[in-house]
């Protein structure tokens, strides 16, 4: 099976990484951060708008590779604070339908840059 790493000039880039690395029809997204750079955002404070424009660069990475949001198989959200997980939920539940996706969720420490969640996934293209 062959593999290809591959960029996206709508998401920002901090460390030795990429965006996105497709594996025969399966795509590997690393993980978003709320930060949405066409529009100059950085969100830290709500975890509503935070959870929002993570998936929302989650939602435009899967278009731009002919994939969407239905097709994403396995979730894992990154939390610095478990009290906001009802709702991170009620933002989360806007964007999948019905079958929702396997998912994780795990609190931690810290993320870089001090956001307040991280979100990455795994898609079918």
């Amino acid at each position: 099976m062959k593999k290809k790493a591959i960029n996206v000039d709508f998401l920002s880039s901090a460390g030795p990484y990429s965006h996105i690395v497709q594996a025969g029809d399966f795509l590997f997204l690393s993980g978003q951060l709320p930060i949405d750079i066409r529009n100059n955002i950085a969100e830290k404070g709500d975890i509503k708008k935070a959870t929002a424009i993570c998936l929302d660069n989650i939602k435009k990475t899967l278009e731009h590779m002919g994939s969407s949001m239905d097709k994403v198989v396995k979730v894992t959200v990154f939390l610095t604070e478990m009290a906001w997980f009802n709702d991170m939920n009620e933002v989360y539940k806007q964007y999948f339908k019905s079958e929702f996706p396997a998912r994780t969720c795990i609190a931690v420490k810290a993320i870089p840059g001090g956001f307040p969640i991280e979100i990455e996934a795994i898609a079918i293209k």
